[in-house]
């Protein structure tokens, strides 16, 4: 027998656990993030019974913290908005759950249907707005923590829509 076969060079595949990354408890990339908000809305029932609708100001709850991020349910009546912002030094996750919203921003017009979602880095400018005939529920995951949302004042352009 050959003395430098693939196994003994190798190693025994079974084995190779060891070397892998073991799972980690919370998020570290923007991948885990995804993955979290994607688990969560796959996930009805962390979030469905949770839901309220306020016709005077969006309603919004913290689902979940965890070292260096949260997770927020939010609901949109029919017209409610976000106002044009951003997020601070937060970068995100948006994740539409039901209805579809509306995000405007500097490169265009993108609607927002229930699975979608959109990543962001800090910095980055938008509005969110509910303009459907019916509610709408999203899921925002912040990482770090969202501590500061500046709003802008001008208004973005409507310019072609983005696919």
């Amino acid at each position: 027998m050959n003395s430098d076969s693939d196994l003994q060079i190798a190693g025994d595949i079974l084995e190779v656990p060891h070397l892998l990354r073991a799972p980690s408890e919370h998020p570290a990339t923007v991948a885990d993030f995804v993955g979290l908000a994607r688990s969560i809305a796959a996930d009805r029932s962390q979030w469905q019974h949770l839901v309220q609708y306020d016709a005077t100001s969006r309603w919004y709850h913290r689902l979940r913290t965890g070292p260096g991020y949260e997770v927020w349910l939010l609901s949109w009546v029919p017209g409610q908005g976000s106002g044009r912002h951003d997020h601070g030094l937060s970068s995100g996750v948006l994740t539409v759950l039901d209805g579809t919203l509306t995000e405007h921003t500097e490169r265009g017009t993108r609607a927002l249907q229930a699975g979608t979602q959109r990543v962001f880095a800090p910095g980055y400018v938008h509005e969110v707005v509910n303009d459907a005939l019916e509610p709408a529920v999203s899921l925002h995951v912040y990482f770090p923590g969202l501590t500061d949302m500046p709003m802008h004042s001008a208004q973005c352009t409507a310019a072609a829509p983005v696919s």
